[in-house]
């Protein structure tokens, strides 16, 4: 079993920036896919951010240009640097990867919110 760790979240106003990090731990042979989804109160989660192991990225159009995504083998960490925030990113963001042997594993979620 993996175990993941956000954190990261929190109140921003808009044009600001975020930093989120999720650490994973547990039973980790390898992991493959690492990303950022994301759910707002009444919309389905969706897709914020992925990175390969390789390190092959892929944005949703609505943040392209605006949030990176990285990730340190060492430490079975993955970030996202979210700059230029606006409003409409405020949701749970969820971390998700995916271990070779366990399958896919999902953070506890972490708030942002961006409001002035």
């Amino acid at each position: 079993q993996v175990q993941l760790v956000e954190s990261g979240g929190g109140l921003v106003q808009p044009g600001g920036s975020l930093r989120l990090s999720c650490a994973a731990s547990g039973r980790i042979f390898r992991l493959n896919l690492m990303g950022w989804y994301r759910q707002a109160p009444g919309k389905q989660r969706e897709l914020v951010a992925v990175i390969s192991s390789g390190g092959a990225t892929r944005y949703a159009v609505s943040v392209k240009g605006r949030f990176t995504i990285s990730r340190e083998g060492a430490t079975n960490t993955v970030y996202l640097q979210m700059n230029s925030l606006k409003p409409e990113d405020t949701a749970v963001y969820y971390c998700n990867v995916n271990e070779y042997n366990s399958g896919s594993a999902w953070g506890q979620g972490t708030q942002v919110t961006v409001s002035s």
